[in-house]
């Protein structure tokens, strides 16, 4: 049985268009390695056109008020729950997880995302206007920075779209949004559900691969570029955008640590670490891929995470026992094979490791431990179900050890004592810390990291300010 391959297409000024060239890209299904669809491989003409809708059509959407903006929200939040298996199906496709976590998993976040940020475009507050020099009046403006040029990562496209475009349009912004090449599908289905609610211009969708990507920040229509990729990408960007001055939102790598101390609850600790580290494949960037385990219970740990390494699931979308999928390519399968295979010879690969069947992207739950802080799986992301896991004496170490990574966006710590987890919250160069637990998200809180991580937040009132400029406006009180 053949399957058949869909054309996908970007939508610009509120119309689905082909690339001006023709130039196509094939989009693959990491469960089974088949061409699925094919999307346009845009090129200068095409990030041209859509920056060209969006910038013509900021003014007008600029100057909506913030309960217009949000109404249009709340349709867009009402008509993904009406859409919501088109969604579930889309991503699946894009990216092989499971359909029944995506169902449970994503689309009730997202949905409440979209809510949060269309509650949110009727709170932008300035600071109340006062006098702070005789006869003059001083008042501070919040506005729209003008169209966003935002880039989206294959791990989660279909949420990190909303992430980027929800407080970009409730700001009063314009968005021009580049799904990754490998998953195109989902953030295309969004530009046909939102198409109708939106004016046209307003919300822009361009297919390609890095040099498209490229084309947008460097185009000098965008006042801000916005992406969630790797820190190289990350570190393109910025200096790209560094040229015009334009403004960066960087959400990039992580390596989280996730520190065990001897009085926590082992099977409680081991449970949760598991479904933080292996979820997704561990393609997350907060995913609990760095354990850091106190010398007295290194070993029982080690063994009750190998276990539960082994009792958990990776297959194919529609398996619901299933924790997680295939990684997204076979670019990453060789990556995260590759880390494994450089092991040094002090580790020990105490679960997984390889390769699960020969079709799909798929890669074992895998844990390794005898691990040294120099060691490379330690210092670089692996973006793969892998766990390790290190050992240290006391406080002091394991603060040494969870800061010694280029990395600084997320952390957890599993201790009853509740002043050595105040301690350690304060210790943690991360963006976040989580405390006996790993990975939930709420919209209400901000996620992003420091360091190497990137800077900006995605998600709550920070999240939405990062994509507002302020002005100060001064009048004189004399006639």
């Amino acid at each position: 049985m053949t399957t058949e391959v869909r054309r996908l297409r970007n939508y610009i000024n509120g119309e689905f268009r082909d690339a001006a060239d023709g130039r196509t890209i094939d989009v693959v299904n990491p469960a089974t390695e088949e061409v699925y669809a094919t999307s346009p491989l845009s090129g200068q003409a095409d990030v041209d056109a859509a920056m060209d809708a969006a910038a013509a059509a900021f003014p007008a959407w600029r100057d909506t008020t913030p309960a217009e903006r949000q109404k249009a929200l709340l349709k867009i939040a009402d008509a993904f729950e009406a859409r919501a298996e088109e969604l579930i199906a889309a991503e699946s496709e894009n990216t092989g997880k499971p359909i029944e976590l995506t169902r449970t998993e994503e689309i009730p976040p997202m949905v409440d995302q979209i809510r949060f940020f269309a509650g949110a475009a009727r709170m932008l507050e300035g600071r109340s206007a006062g006098e702070y020099m005789e006869g003059l009046t001083s008042i501070v403006r919040r506005e729209p920075v003008g169209v966003c040029a935002q880039v989206a990562p294959w791990n989660y496209p279909m949420m990190m779209a909303v992430w980027k475009f929800a407080p970009a349009l409730a700001a009063g912004n314009t968005v021009v949004i580049k799904p990754s090449d490998t998953t195109p599908a989902s953030t295309v289905l969004i530009a046909e559900i939102i198409g109708d609610i939106l004016p046209k211009g307003v919300f822009n969708v361009i297919c390609g691969d890095r040099d498209t990507g490229r084309a947008m920040v460097e185009h000098r229509t965008p006042a801000m570029a916005s992406i969630t990729g790797s820190v190289r990408a990350g570190m393109q960007v910025a200096e790209s955008a560094a040229k015009d001055v334009k403004r960066v939102h960087l959400e990039l790598g992580g390596k989280a640590p996730v520190v065990v101390f001897e009085d926590s609850d082992i099977a409680k600790a081991v449970e949760g670490i598991s479904v933080a580290g292996f979820f997704n494949a561990g393609q997350d960037c907060t995913a609990a891929t760095r354990v850091l385990v106190h010398e007295s219970i290194h070993d029982e740990f080690v063994t009750a995470l190998a276990k539960a390494a082994a009792d958990t699931k990776t297959g194919q979308p529609d398996d619901e026992d299933v924790l997680y999928g295939p990684l997204n390519n076979a670019n990453q399968l060789k990556q995260v094979s590759g880390f494994i295979d450089r092991l040094p010879t002090h580790a020990k690969v105490e679960a997984g490791g390889h390769r699960v069947g020969e079709k799909g992207y798929f890669y074992a739950p895998t844990v390794v431990s005898g691990l040294r802080q120099d060691d490379e799986i330690i210092q670089n992301e692996v973006f793969g179900p892998v766990i390790t896991v290190q050992s240290f004496t006391d406080e002091d170490q394991a603060v040494e050890y969870a800061n010694g990574v280029e990395y600084a966006l997320a952390s957890s710590v599993w201790t009853k004592d509740h002043a050595r987890a105040m301690r350690m919250s304060k210790n943690l160069d991360f963006g976040c810390v989580w405390i006996n637990t790993h990975i939930p998200l709420v919209a209400e809180m901000p996620h992003g990291g420091f360091k190497k991580s990137g800077y900006g937040k995605d998600l709550s009132a920070y999240g939405f300010e990062d994509y507002t400029r302020i002005k100060h406006v001064m009048t004189s009180l004399d006639d």
